[in-house]
């Protein structure tokens, strides 16, 4: 694929197998894609966890909690925050209500319920009267078990905010500016790469946006209906290799 600068890929789903790791032939074509020049980037849902399960130096830059964040190293270039006061109805709400939610930023997850039970990767959380919680929000996030928590997440959002709900029934609400494309998008212009040049993979509903944004979007084959209609094309598995499959195709 001439004129290929930019390499961005979501994490669970589509470089991560189901079991969480990336195999060989993956982590080959990344290393033979910088080797040739080309920016590698990651793109995920998740916050500091994402760095324990992938290598750090294979990536130039990384984009976190779907687009709150994005860092070059260690220096944060792109955040698109909530400020607490935006979102504590909610989260007050929420909790009255007996449902699960997590604040998150910074690394830390403060919320009603020990998040490590749920998600084993993930550290313990603190566990925080929402009335008191002072921090710069970069997701709030709630599990959901019944159409309710989505119904009185909706009646809280404010015009500034947003809310999707992943594959694995999480619901998500962020910055509405807290989206991948515009993060990515950040990237690409601090390196001066034209969105045309750039190559991004995802499958789940949050990479939507970053496929159709950028110069090719590449669904997996594992993909939701809806992510594959609006990639421009679409790979194998991510348990069958399907990203280094396109790359060694298109791009070494």
């Amino acid at each position: 694929m001439s004129g290929l600068k930019m390499l961005v890929t979501d994490l669970d789903g589509t470089l991560l197998r189901e079991d969480k790791t990336v195999s060989g032939r993956s982590l080959s074509a990344l290393k033979r894609c910088r080797a040739a020049g080309i920016k590698v980037v990651y793109a995920t849902g998740r916050g500091s966890s994402a760095k324990a399960l992938v290598p750090a130096e294979l990536f130039d830059g990384y984009v976190c909690m779907n687009g709150a964040t994005a860092y070059i190293g260690d220096t944060r270039i792109h955040e698109r925050l909530i400020p607490i006061d935006d979102v504590r109805d909610l989260l007050i709400a929420a909790d009255d209500a007996g449902y699960r939610i997590v604040a998150e930023s910074g690394g830390t997850h403060y919320g009603n319920f020990n998040v490590s039970e749920k998600w084993p990767w993930l550290p313990d959380c603190e566990l925080t009267d929402f009335r008191t919680l002072d921090i710069k929000v970069e997701k709030v996030y709630a599990v959901v078990e019944s159409p309710e928590i989505t119904e009185l997440i909706s009646r809280y959002l404010s015009d500034e905010m947003h809310m999707y709900v992943s594959r694995d029934d999480l619901a998500m609400i962020m910055h509405k500016e807290a989206v991948k494309s515009k993060a990515v998008g950040a990237l690409a212009e601090h390196w001066g790469i034209a969105p045309e040049d750039v190559v991004a993979f995802g499958d789940d509903t949050n990479d939507i946006e970053m496929l159709e944004h950028c110069g090719t979007g590449v669904a997996m084959g594992n993909a939701l209906d809806e992510v594959k209609a609006a990639a421009d094309q679409v790979c194998d598995t991510n348990d069958n290799d399907g990203m280094a499959k396109w790359l060694e195709a298109n791009a070494l």
